[in-house]
């Protein structure tokens, strides 16, 4: 008689399963202080804002409170998927002719002159006071905690700020000041602390409580504190007076101002939306690289992929030559749709898809090829990259995220959280890790480098303008399926966010891989288009598989005209995903690299 224990595929770790609540992040210690949250009696909301704080202070190289974030959240009361958007914009002084001033033709990735307002705290505020239940104190105090009292140091954390190193000790002192203690590199497990992140996150909590009232007064105060209050003075004032090195070679001054913060708040929006099949996926809108992955799937559907082998050279081809068709779209169309009308609905339209897609052949293309809409977008233009991404991580330039190799200057982080009334959230936090500018010294956290995606040339999409959003790598996902909500999913990693969220979109769909199996299945990204970040760059045709693609397969993407190169075993993405089936929750997370990166849970 067949055995029947174990009949399921090897997974690293099985996929979770129950019936109160899920939690996926990519740090184990994220995880546990989403799950106390649940436990407490919060919902996903409240869970996912201390989640949030937490992840600012365990894995700063990844982001921090200087950073920016989208949220997509599934609210069951309302009944209804919702997007928050909190990338901050430009500041009111970035103009494209301040920037020429100074004798720039891109934005730097690093120093003061790359950062847009923060986006993060008055996000997690808005999503705590319109969604969720607990108060200010209940989402902060693990945070604080570990900020004051220390958690274990991760490698790659340590790996970042070795990267650094000479950075910090010859031209931003105030990180050296934080992030070398003892003057030395820290090692990894070391109990690493940030009392002055803890100082400033306990000070507005004291502020939120010093006036009584209730919960929503509270927020409102604590929201006050931050943007209008003692944090906005010191960034003031640091952009004011300080003059930073950045990638340029040159100091510079910021153009951030206490008076930006003030007059910025968040937004919620209805996520665009795309049907496949029985599903429908959520993004946020156009002022993100989300569409791609609506984009993609567009094109896909006109393909026969159920059965495929997840592995094999046609569905990796397929993928790959949609996902060149989307991102060049996203190079030639995308930017905020507040400054310049964005032409979305027909470039997720059948009859435009159907076009796109008849470029696509059996051979690789090594073109950018943009689609063309009368009346829109803008002049792409190819910088080909020629070793500068190989130099750019000593000055802290570019999103931290996987190189071509499989080597890491750092990478975003992510969360997917579902609880037991079916309320959803899944988010992108991102920017201000400790090597996008200096730290300012009355607050512990440095600012964000966002800006660093904008062109400095008139009449783009992506064009410099005070006020205005820049185009945003994060891009975390919902969708239902059969009009239910069902799965939220998402990986850090800039421009291949969107690229391994539609594989495993694809695996999970096409190949009836669970959550756990799909995102332990091999994978791969395109460098084909230009990346988002400094120096913006791009190596068309290049293909990036993890050696555990089998060997046939990339024997036959290079004879298809792709330019395979082969990573390590489990080097590409950071995956998470969570799903809601009646009363079940299921959970997966991402196992590649795990000590190193701090998968959770």
């Amino acid at each position: 008689m067949a055995s029947i224990v174990n009949p399921d595929p090897f997974t690293t770790r099985p996929e979770i399963e129950g019936t109160f609540g899920v939690v996926a992040t990519t740090h184990w210690i994220a995880t546990a202080v989403g799950m106390a949250i649940l436990e407490k009696g919060g919902n996903a909301f409240d869970a996912g804002v201390a989640t949030a704080f937490t992840l600012q202070v365990v894995e700063p190289h990844l982001n921090g409170p200087g950073g920016d974030v989208p949220i997509i959240v599934h609210d069951v009361k309302r009944g209804r998927t919702e997007v928050i958007c909190g990338q901050g914009p430009a500041p009111a002084r970035a103009t494209i002719a301040h920037y020429k001033s100074e004798g720039l033709d891109l934005v730097p990735g690093t120093g003061l002159l790359a950062a847009c307002v923060p986006g993060t705290f008055e996000s997690w505020m808005m999503l705590l006071r319109d969604y969720g239940t607990m108060r200010v104190r209940d989402v902060l105090e693990p945070a604080i905690s570990y900020a004051r009292d220390g958690y274990p140091l991760v490698e790659r954390a340590c790996a970042t700020i070795q990267t650094v190193e000479q950075l910090f000790r010859k031209h931003w002192p105030t990180s050296a000041a934080v992030y070398l203690p003892n003057g030395e590199v820290p090692k990894p497990g070391t109990l690493f602390t940030n009392e002055t992140l803890a100082a400033t996150y306990a000070r507005i909590l004291s502020e939120a409580e010093s006036g009584g009232g209730g919960r929503d007064a509270e927020i409102e105060r604590a929201r006050k504190a931050w943007s209008q209050g003692f944090v906005a003075e010191a960034i003031d004032k640091f952009c004011r007076t300080r003059e930073v090195m950045d990638v340029s070679g040159s100091p510079h001054r910021g153009v951030l101002s206490g008076d930006d913060m003030a007059r910025w708040q968040p937004t919620v929006e209805a996520p665009l939306t795309y049907d496949y099949g029985r599903y429908t996926v959520c993004k946020a809108g156009v002022w993100s690289q989300g569409p791609v992955t609506l984009q993609q799937l567009a094109l896909l559907k006109g393909f026969a992929l159920d059965g495929l082998d997840p592995t094999g050279p046609e569905f990796i081809h397929l993928q790959i030559e949609c996902a060149k068709l989307a991102f060049a779209d996203r190079e030639k169309f995308y930017g905020d749709p507040k400054f310049s009308e964005i032409p979305i609905t027909t470039l997720l339209s059948d009859a435009y898809n159907d076009e796109r897609r008849k470029l696509i052949t059996e051979k690789a293309s090594l073109d950018l090829r943009p689609g063309a809409i009368e009346g829109f977008g803008g002049v792409v233009k190819l910088r080909r990259a020629e070793g500068q991404r190989e130099a750019v991580g000593a000055l802290g330039a570019g999103e931290p995220t996987v190189g071509r190799f499989g080597e890491v200057r750092g990478d975003t982080v992510h969360f997917d959280i579902i609880d037991r009334d079916g309320n959803m959230v899944s988010s992108t936090p991102s920017g201000g890790w400790l090597q996008s500018s200096p730290i300012i010294p009355e607050l512990g956290f440095c600012l964000g480098s966002r800006a660093q995606m904008f062109d400095l040339e008139e009449n783009q999409p992506g064009s410099l303008a005070p006020g205005k959003r820049p185009r945003t790598t994060l891009s975390p996902t919902m969708a239902l399926r059969d009009g239910e909500p069902y799965l939220a999913w998402g990986s850090p990693g800039g421009d291949q966010q969107d690229q391994w969220i539609t594989q495993f979109f694809l695996r999970h769909v096409h190949c009836n891989l669970n959550l756990q199996e799909a995102i332990d299945a091999p994978a791969w990204h395109s460098e084909h288009f230009p990346i988002s970040f400094w120096p913006r760059t791009a190596r068309p045709g290049v293909l990036v598989v993890e050696n555990r693609v089998p060997k046939a397969t990339i024997e036959n993407l290079r004879e298809r005209g792709h330019i395979v190169e082969v990573g390590p075993d489990w080097s590409e993405g950071r995956l998470t995903a969570a799903s809601r089936v009646g009363r079940r929750r299921r959970a997966a997370a991402n196992p590649r690299g795990m000590q190193g990166y701090a998968a959770g849970r």
